[in-house]
């Protein structure tokens, strides 16, 4: 497939020379272009796979609501879709978006300076969720749930107001292997994070581009940016969350046997309904053996012989 460069996918990422003026100050190291490859790699692959762009797009170009937190996974966000952008990879508008939640001691300038000197079309929201969490939330209950809701019932309608036809979240692997084992013991199901997935209104999509990227990569890639990170001080400040506990746990399983946190996360694009125990996902109703011996039946097309 061509780009709007007239070059294919694969060269425009084999070829790092220059690029969006986000990377002005950036390494030169081959150890950082190789991780910068990667991360670019497996966002693109994450966008094709999933169908994140529409293929309508010459009549009018989507319009995209990426999410900016100040953390350094929506920092590598943009960077990398700008840099897609650039490269004629991302046929697509980006409006930048904060939330400030009115959090004491926020540093309201960093963001709004650093998207100016970027030149990047950006909008800044100022809404006061923080006394709200703080004033419903019993103490030592967590804040994540409610501070989540409000956070994303913001942004959904800032979208809107701006024309745009997706929100778009930094959330990469590990969150997504997070949720998975949150929602398995605590929740008594079997789901995740989507990649990409409509809002409960049927109007916007929410699409997370870096669900292919290790959390590992984006440290590394936002250290060596010298991005200006801004710590959450409302839930980061909170010890024994559930999500803490299952980091610990994948990190556990990851330093006994590297590697494993792969092997998870190819799980997730592996589901079998046949062998697994839900009847809305596979009619076990309907799998009967053959009334006589030697008329073997067609299987099913998820009854492979475990």
């Amino acid at each position: 497939m061509l780009d709007e460069k007239g070059s294919t996918g694969a060269e425009a990422i084999e070829d790092l020379a220059g690029g969006h003026p986000v990377y002005k100050d950036a390494p030169s190291s081959t150890s950082f272009n190789k991780l910068r490859k990667r991360i670019v790699r497996l966002t693109r692959e994450a966008i094709e796979n999933y169908g994140m762009v529409r293929d309508d797009v010459r009549d009018r170009p989507a319009r995209w609501l990426v999410c900016l937190s100040g953390g350094k996974d929506s920092y590598t966000l943009l960077t990398i879709l700008l840099d897609l952008k650039w490269r004629g990879l991302l046929p697509v508008e980006l409006l930048a978006c904060n939330l400030d939640q009115g959090q004491p001691g926020f540093p309201k300038h960093v963001l709004p300076n650093y998207l100016e000197q970027l030149n990047v079309a950006h909008r800044i929201e100022h809404r006061d969720t923080y006394s709200i969490v703080v004033d419903k939330v019993p103490a030592q209950k967590t804040y994540c749930a409610l501070c989540s809701r409000l956070r994303r019932g913001h942004l959904y309608r800032v979208a809107r107001e701006e024309g745009c036809e997706a929100v778009i979240l930094g959330h990469h692997r590990e969150d997504i292997l997070e949720t998975f084992f949150l929602n398995m013991f605590h929740g008594g199901r079997l789901s995740a994070m989507p990649p990409k997935l409509l809002n409960e209104e049927g109007d916007l999509l929410v699409m997370r581009p870096l669900a292919h990227c290790a959390e590992a990569d984006i440290a590394r890639f936002a250290a060596a940016m010298k991005f200006p990170i801004i710590p959450c001080d409302l839930c980061g400040s909170q010890d024994g969350l559930q999500r803490q506990q299952m980091k610990a746990m994948l990190d556990g399983w990851e330093k006994a046997q590297p590697g494993r946190k792969n092997v998870l996360f190819r799980a997730l694009t592996n589901a079998r309904p046949a062998h697994l125990l839900d009847p809305k996902l596979f009619d076990f109703q309907a799998l009967q053996a053959p009334q006589e011996r030697g008329s073997l039946p067609a299987k099913p097309p998820d009854a492979a012989q475990s």
